[in-house]
């Protein structure tokens, strides 16, 4: 059954699936527990899933535990880090970029950015006052998983988007700003 209306001017469809028990008591549990209805869940789950699970294994990202990441940054000496964001991870971002939002330019690297950081479990923050953007992320990941990636946006922001970034690190955060 399909059935097409407009809600919050969006439009949805109404579907009918058939889902194991045991998937909708973990799914009606998870719903309950994040004070969210089933249907919001549900729509949660698949924009994700459209956003960034459909390509992650087709850009070539794996899933890797923060301990273990942190653990590999750590290991590296700064100009090491400097260096793999602007030979490999460059190319990569933009690449990975390119391919799932269809274009490259500014608006789409900041969705394809917000989306990474989220399906990445790290906290942001994204403000803009005076046309000027401010992003915070925060993470447990250390000081030189900052720096890879200050160095990577400023990377794409300035060579791919031609535009000036302004970045600033700790072991625990990443701001950058930028003007529209």
């Amino acid at each position: 059954m399909v059935d097409s209306n407009i809600e919050d001017s969006r439009k949805t469809v109404t579907m009918t699936f058939r889902i194991d028990e045991s998937v909708m008591d973990l799914l009606r549990a998870e719903s309950e527990k994040r004070e969210v209805s089933l249907n919001t869940l549900v729509n949660q789950i698949l924009k994700r899933f459209v956003d960034w699970d459909m390509y992650e294994p087709k850009v070539g990202m794996i899933p890797i535990a923060k301990p273990v990441l942190s653990a590999v940054f750590e290991k590296l000496n700064p100009d090491e880090v400097v260096e793999i964001a602007a030979r490999v991870g460059k190319n990569a971002v933009h690449d990975m970029a390119l391919f799932m939002k269809s274009r490259m330019d500014l608006d789409s690297f900041l969705s394809w950015y917000e989306t990474r950081m989220k399906s990445s479990s790290i906290e942001f923050k994204h403000s803009v006052r005076n046309g000027t953007h401010s992003y915070i992320l925060k993470h447990e990941l250390g000081y030189n998983w900052s720096l890879y990636h200050k160095a990577l946006l400023e990377e794409i922001f300035n060579g791919v988007l031609q535009k000036r970034i302004d970045a600033h690190i700790t072991n625990s955060t990443l701001s950058f700003q930028f003007e529209e």
